[in-house]
């Protein structure tokens, strides 16, 4: 079983080589290619979490050389959970941009630049929740950066370049810092293996301790976007095509809260910086959600609703107990899934509406009835309403607080409470907007196109076309018989309106709202798995017997 383990990540990168190969001259081969990888993916990563799960950690020394030498794979049952989640939710997204069209209009480049880059991604996302060591760790997000500039800047257009370039700046920034984290470390411990940190960190004076526990936070809450690190995620993803947004939004930045769930039990226990991420989750959760309130752009909205949700992860880290840990893992893997879907769906609403801008939308739910169904359940998942899973992940969490009783916890599970409360606002606000009330005049027909003015993408005044603040910055309509499409934003040139959406953008979408039904069906398991997954991250020792060998 253990030879497995490094199969989540050599698949993928397979894949992209015969994806390349193959390029746009076989684009039914180069599709059933990436399909079939995640679909392959998926079941590994299923079966990698019940092994993990009946027979402790499973581990792989590649080229079998121990460490600190080799490279070490680590698959337990946190690992497991998030490489099964993250397959299920990027095989979902694959399948909605095939849909979309988008790996369809690659002519214009010397290759098909989605699939191999959307590959690369998916086996970055894998090699992370799988290292044994920071090196690795790095690595994957090295991988995982390459891939995303490709994904964000898609069709060259000035919105996105200038997201793109924000988002390589600052993720440039936290790799610096990585780098140099890992260095002290191994200058400190004489090994970046995870295991045998374990075990040499603790002889360390408490101030270098510190230092580099310190350091290593502060990378991983910039992946994770973590306030007040998090300025960059509301510019940089409305901007993407809507299936790059949605993966991004809903999986990325829970590597970043993976890293400190695996590093803060690991490598740190003892909870020495609990109260100051306790204070980064009431500002992430407080500045997040008033920043929703205040958006028009769905989009944007959404952006600072991943912002504020982050907030709650945090907190469960913050707090360091089996419940808290437990209540944690249970919301990342709802939110992974929840925030995906509701990005697919932003998708839906701009094909069918021609905007995200939410005061240029309406008369959606009698419209198109099953779009509504489709955002009001993910919706009222995000905002907690009993008895869907996001209303067990955050019970979980506030139970956790009142047990630990400290005045931070209770501050905590007043502040959760509020957000709660104004992410329910927030969605009413979108559901009143799009959904329920009558479309307002001059709402984009079936079949208009919207086109961006590509020799115009200065700043230049707005104008009655544009659509301020939503990325969207040079749009005007041009009007075009229904029904005949001609991009879905993969270049930025065009998105055409239609009443009749793709199916399989449909059925992914339907695909993700299932999957976060799912987490409240089966929530009994779901919640035993994840309490079990607490307990072994406390206990280090599974971890660093399985590595080590003792």
């Amino acid at each position: 079983m253990n030879a497995l383990v490094p199969l989540p990540v050599l698949l993928p990168l397979c894949a992209t080589g015969l994806s390349l190969a193959f390029g746009t001259r076989l684009k039914q081969f180069q599709r059933f290619i990436s399909v079939a990888v995640l679909t392959a993916v998926l079941g590994l990563s299923v079966t990698l979490m019940i092994a993990a799960d009946m027979d402790g950690p499973l581990t792989v020394h590649l080229g079998d050389f121990a460490p600190p030498l080799g490279i070490t794979l680590v698959a337990d049952r946190l690992s497991g959970l998030m490489l099964t989640v993250s397959s299920a939710v990027t095989l979902c997204v694959l399948v909605y941009s095939l849909g979309q069209g988008m790996a369809d209009r690659d002519e214009e480049t010397p290759v098909a630049v989605f699939h191999p880059a959307y590959l690369v991604l998916v086996a970055g996302v894998s090699c992370t929740f799988l290292a044994g060591d920071l090196v690795n760790l790095y690595v994957g997000f090295e991988i995982m950066l390459v891939a995303s500039f490709v994904l964000l800047t898609l069709g060259g257009t000035g919105p996105r370049v200038r997201a793109g370039s924000t988002y390589v700046i600052i993720s440039l920034f936290s790799s610096m810092l990585f780098l140099t984290a890992i260095a002290m470390t191994y200058a400190a411990t004489g090994t970046a293996n995870f295991a045998q940190l374990a075990v040499r960190l603790a002889a360390l004076p408490l101030g270098v301790q510190t230092l580099i526990q310190a350091m290593l936070l502060t990378v991983f809450a910039i992946k994770a976007a973590v306030f007040p690190l998090a300025a960059w995620l509301p510019d940089s993803y409305p901007t993407a095509p809507a299936p790059v947004t949605a993966v991004f939004a809903g999986l990325l930045t829970k590597v970043g809260v993976y890293c400190m769930l695996r590093t803060e039990t690991l490598l740190f226990p003892g909870n020495r910086l609990g109260d100051l991420l306790m204070a980064a989750a009431l500002a992430s959760m407080v500045v997040g959600i008033l920043g929703a309130v205040a958006q028009t752009d769905l989009k944007r909205l959404l952006s600072f609703t991943l912002i504020s949700h982050i907030g709650y992860m945090v907190f469960g880290i913050g707090l360091a107990t089996r419940e808290a840990y437990g209540g944690a893992i249970v919301y990342v893997v709802h939110h992974i899934t929840v925030q995906t879907t509701l990005f697919l769906v932003a998708g839906l609403i701009e094909r069918r509406g021609g905007t995200t801008e939410l005061t240029r939308l309406g008369g959606i739910a009698r419209s198109a009835p099953l779009l509504a169904v489709l955002f009001f359940v993910p919706a009222m998942n995000l905002a907690g309403i009993p008895p869907l899973s996001g209303f067990i992940g955050k019970l979980g969490l506030m139970r956790a607080g009142v047990a630990d009783g400290s005045v931070w916890a209770w501050i905590l599970v007043i502040g959760s409470t509020a957000t709660s409360l104004l992410t329910l606002y927030v969605m009413a606000k979108v559901w009143n907007l799009a959904f329920w009330r009558a479309a307002p005049p001059g709402q984009a027909l079936d079949g208009t196109v919207l086109e961006s003015d590509e020799e115009d993408d200065s700043d230049s005044d707005e104008g009655p076309d544009r659509m301020p603040g939503t990325g969207d910055e040079g749009i005007r309509p041009r009007h075009q018989p229904a029904g005949r499409a001609v991009a879905a934003t993969l270049h930025g040139h065009a998105v055409t309106t239609t009443t009749k959406l793709p199916r399989p953008m449909t059925w992914a979408t339907a695909a993700t709202v299932a999957l976060g039904l799912a987490f409240t069906v089966f929530a009994g398991p779901l919640t035993s798995y994840t309490d079990r997954s607490a307990a072994e991250l406390l206990a280090r020792s599974p971890y660093i017997e399985a590595v080590l060998g003792r």
